[in-house]
């Protein structure tokens, strides 16, 4: 176990090492930051100033150890765009995309599962079929459209929940939550489901094609055989291998959950960091850019190691393999 999470970890350090070469490289090439910063309107000594305090006189290989020097302790520079700290801005909008993926990872999960389950145990069930078409919308239609059709819906011909941004929230101090008022969840609960409906679709014709095989194993026959009831049959042992491959599925959706939330916060006028990011690419605000890059790979990499951690944990062939390996 602990050489498998050594083994994880040095692969996480060099995922992370890749990703620092690619964002430190955005400031190579996109032009000079200290134009974006002053303007045509500089003097001179003002361009040598600020060129001498942001570090760009020395070699690059110097400008490199001391990125990442400072990308370790959270210091990515000032904004181009407005002048503050990237890590302020960041830490500003990072509560709102990650209560608005976590609700909708909660929701993909919650529904995708029964679902799947249900289609699975009875495919010819009219309910089933109502479940599958919906699963095609979801797989089929853009995220941008879905939100647009909910905005149309729910918030134009219904009135029923606000069709922008983000209100109601709590300062606790370290976070600031919308998820401790109605009205918090009112503005969440639309973004929330259009991020998740591709993954709950996933999730549900996953689930259900893993119920199918595993309705044909023998050792399923073989509890069948023994008497044993239906609800013992599928819950207590189908389902228990049917989440294997889910727990895998479910944290790399959780990687592109962060991805996608960059269009539904778009659409939204969700206050979150994927649209500081697209704010960032309009005005090249590279040290925005840049931390955005390093931080959506840092989630990456927890999220794939948790999920490694946990698939050893839940399937023995795993384990059986590692010590295996660690016998030869």
């Amino acid at each position: 176990m602990f050489a498998f999470i050594v083994q994880r970890l040095f692969q996480a350090v060099l995922v992370m090492l890749v990703v620092g070469i690619i964002s430190f490289a955005l400031f190579r090439f996109t032009g000079d930051p200290v134009n974006n910063m002053l303007g045509p309107e500089a003097t001179i000594e003002q361009r040598a100033a600020l060129r001498e305090r942001l570090g760009l006189n020395d070699t690059v290989p110097v400008q490199f150890v001391k990125f990442l020097g400072n990308a370790v302790q959270g210091e990515f520079g000032l904004s181009y765009r407005m002048g503050k700290p990237v890590e302020e801005l960041i830490a500003t909008t990072l509560p709102a995309t990650i209560e608005l993926v976590l609700i909708s990872a909660l929701m993909a999960l919650l529904l995708g599962v029964p679902m799947g389950v249900y289609t699975g145990l009875k495919r010819h069930a009219a309910l089933s079929r109502v479940f599958l078409s919906v699963s095609l919308i979801g797989i089929s239609l853009p995220t941008f459209v879905i939100g647009i059709l909910m905005i149309l819906i729910f918030g134009v011909w219904l009135g029923w929940l606000p069709t922008f941004g983000r209100q109601g929230t709590i300062d606790l101090g370290f976070w600031e939550t919308g998820l401790l008022t109605l009205q918090g969840w009112s503005h969440l609960i639309m973004p929330a489901f259009t991020l998740a409906l591709f993954q709950l679709t996933l999730i549900m014709r996953l689930v259900r094609a893993e119920m199918l095989e595993v309705q044909r194993t023998d050792y399923i026959k073989f509890a069948k055989a023994r008497g044993l009831r239906n609800r013992a049959i599928n819950y207590g042992h189908a389902l228990k291998n049917t989440l294997v491959p889910v727990i895998t599925i479910m944290g790399l959706q959780v990687g592109s959950l962060l991805a996608f939330s960059i269009i539904t916060e778009t659409v939204f006028a969700w206050p979150g960091m994927g649209r500081l990011f697209l704010q960032a690419i309009q005005f090249v605000d590279i040290p925005v850019m840049s931390c955005y890059l390093m931080l959506m790979a840092f989630f990456f990499v927890m999220i794939n190691l948790t999920v490694d951690l946990l698939y050893y944990a839940v399937d023995p062939r795993l384990r059986a393999e590692t010590l295996g390996g660690a016998a030869h």
